[in-house]
């Protein structure tokens, strides 16, 4: 399997979305508590398509 490096667009959307998760978590924010754990994982998820996928 050969991967690629993911495009600037899918790198910046799944840092943004790990960050807010981590920060969701590590600050208390009430509203992003429940879904933090969801943020984090699609962020991983995203950035693995980005580098298997080519032209992602």
């Amino acid at each position: 399997m050969r991967l690629n490096a993911p495009k600037k667009m899918v790198w910046m959307i799944s840092v943004i979305l790990g960050a807010v998760g981590v920060v969701g978590q590590v600050a208390g924010i009430g509203v992003l508590m429940p879904y933090t754990f969801w943020l984090v994982t699609v962020a991983l998820a995203l950035l693995a398509l980005g580098n298997v996928m080519k032209g992602m």
